[in-house]
Parts: C-alpha cells; structure tokens; sequence
C-alpha cells in the first residue's frame, strides 16, 4: 500500500455489516459507507472511489443492478460483489451485467477481502497509469507532426535567406551595401540559434529527469541576461527583479532557467519602440506554500483574441518578429512539470504581465 490510502465504498443495507467492514479496514483504507443505493449514488456525486463494494440482496434493486447501472457514469472503480447466498445465476450476471472483478461470500473473511482489495486497487492505478501514458502518447505525436512541418520552415527559410542574400552580396560591389547584406545575414542567423535553442530547451523540459537543488534567483536572473546580452534591443531595457530575501527554496533548475529565459527574452524582443523608456519588473516572492513569480513590462503587449493561444506549440501571434512560436510553449509544460500554473494579462499599447505560481517541496 502507499502513504496515501485508497478510497473504498461499501454499499450494504445492514448496518452491522458496514459497521464491521469499517472497523475492520478503516486503517488500511478511507472508508465510506452508504446504507441505500440512493446514498451511494450521493457519495459518488462527491467522491472518487478506486474500489466499491455492494451486497447483492438489498430492498428494491440488487448489487448486480445497482453495479449495472452506475457501470457507465463510473467506470473506472473496480467491483466486488459481497453475498450471503450462493446463487450461481448472480454470479454470472455480475460478471456479465456489472462487470464485477471479483464475487465474494459472506460471512467474509477479512484476509481475503484485503487481499482482494488490494488487488482491485492494484489494477484501478496500473489502468490509470496506463490512460494517463496513452493520453502523453498521443500528445507527443501530435507535437512530432507540429515539429516536423514547424522545422521544415523555421530551420530552412532562415538558411535559404542567408544563401540567397549572400549570393546578392558576392555581386555587390559597393561596400556600404556589402555591410546591408550581412547585416540582413546575421538577422537570419539570429533567429536559426533562437529556434535551435527553443528545440534544446523542448527536449531538456520533455525528457531530462528532474535534478532538485537550491535555487538563487538572482543568480539565475543575472545569468540569462548575459546569456540574451548579445541581442541588439537588450541594451534598451532596462530589467529590474526583486527577490524574497533570506528564503531558500528548493526546485528543478533546468526548468526554471526554461521560464526565465523564455519570458526575460520574450520581453527584450518585444519592447514597444514607440515609447522612450522600456522595462521589465521581476518579482519572486518565496514562502512555505508557493514560489509567485510576476513579470511585467511595458512592452507592445497581446491581442485579446490571442491570450488564449499563445501558450500552443507553434502558434504566433499576428505580430512583427513574432519568434519561433514554441517559447510560451515550452514555458507553460515546463510550469505544469512544476505542479504549477501560470496566467498571462496583457493590453496592446501597455504591456503584459505573466504570473506563476509553483508549489513549494
């Protein structure tokens, strides 16, 4: 068994019976009881159960009927049918009608019940391991057919700009014009390394196991901004951060570097050059119960009709040198990893404010 007990519900209409299943297993399980199907039926409303339980002869319907009719709205939990009679018939419509793993005789042995429930519990998490695994599946290869066409583009229309711009400027003769060309070359190189570095940061966040040390943010804050320095708008903002002073806190490295670089870059890419003065405003807060993180700029912010989608692999915003379109993305899977979650506001003209809040260990 795990540190976290499994939720059981009996369903019996002899109150002795439930009394002594709960003392019975109450310290191996979370154990409800319901006295009627009718208050069955309000504790599954409320509750997740792994393993029910029912007599078979109950007033008005019987175990296999109430396990028939609650088989469709819930079929994850497994079903073990409890019965003072030995009637073969039951037993067959167990299995057939409610689909019951196991079929049990009373007076029951209590061994053998926790054995059986085990069992039922065993198979109730390897399932929804198992679901859980199909649904990342799927998800990746709907990622890898976004990758492949995303690739194709991003990776040769920066390449091919470079080819085509450098054959202009093998022809040119003039050196001022010379130095237009490579500039437009170094542009297209720019956003080849942004897009590699993206790929890099995908794969670090999807497959690299999760490494817990001691995080300084000011560090880490100092470190991506001279990572991005090279950039030619980073001189025209200016980035300011607060941290909560003398709080450790413990997280995946990797993956908050993720968040940091993605939102710190985001922020020097899109500045509005309208306005005379640019900045981003970090703030980390730290306690017991959560790391809250707030970036704010006064950058050209985002269409309303775009907040919803921006966190999509690969959608780009209508907007001039709108990136790679996997950066966001990336930010928010490496969030949920965290446990965490992350919202965005933003009006165009004004600028925009992601905030992220992650469990603390």
């Amino acid at each position: 068994m795990t540190d976290k007990k499994a939720k059981i519900l009996y369903v019996d209409d002899e109150e002795n019976n439930l009394i002594s299943f709960r003392a019975s297993f109450r310290n191996s399980y979370q154990i409800s009881t319901a006295i009627s199907v009718a208050q069955a039926e309000e504790l599954l409303l409320k509750e997740t159960f792994q393993v029910i339980l029912a007599d078979q002869r109950m007033p008005f319907i019987t175990g296999v009927q109430f396990f028939e009719q609650i088989r469709d709205k819930y079929p994850d939990p497994l079903r073990i049918l409890i019965t003072g009679y030995t009637d073969i018939n039951a037993a067959i419509d167990a299995i057939n009608k409610g689909e019951v793993f196991r079929f049990l005789n009373k007076p029951w042995d209590p061994d053998l019940v926790e054995r059986v429930i085990n069992q039922a519990i065993e198979i109730y998490r390897t399932r929804t391991e198992l679901r859980q695994r199909n649904i990342e599946l799927e998800k990746a290869y709907e990622e890898l057919d976004k990758f492949v066409y995303s690739a194709s583009h991003d990776l040769r229309a920066p390449l091919m700009s470079v080819l085509g711009i450098t054959n202009l400027a093998l022809m040119e003769t003039d050196v001022q014009s010379q130095n237009e060309y490579l500039e437009l070359i170094r542009q297209s190189v720019k956003k080849l390394d942004i897009f590699i570095i993206n790929i890099i940061d995908y794969y670090k966040n999807a497959r690299g196991q999760a490494q817990i040390s001691e995080i300084d943010f000011n560090q880490l804050i100092n470190e991506v901004c001279v990572s991005i320095q090279f950039l030619p708008e980073y001189g025209n903002i200016k980035i300011q951060s607060s941290v909560t002073p003398g709080v450790s806190y413990k997280s995946d490295l990797i993956k908050l570097r993720i968040i940091f670089n993605n939102l710190i870059t985001n922020a020097v890419k899109f500045q509005d050059r309208s306005k005379s003065t640019s900045y981003l405003n970090i703030v980390v807060e730290i306690d017991k119960e959560a790391l809250k993180i707030r970036f704010e700029d006064n950058g050209i912010g985002i269409k309303e009709d775009d907040l919803d989608r921006i966190f999509k692999m690969f959608y780009r915003a209508d907007v001039v040198n709108s990136g790679s379109g996997i950066g966001l993305y990336i930010v928010n899977e490496a969030v949920k990893k965290l446990e965490g979650n992350i919202t965005v506001t933003s009006q165009v003209g004004e600028g925009s404010i992601f905030e992220i809040t992650i469990p603390s260990i």
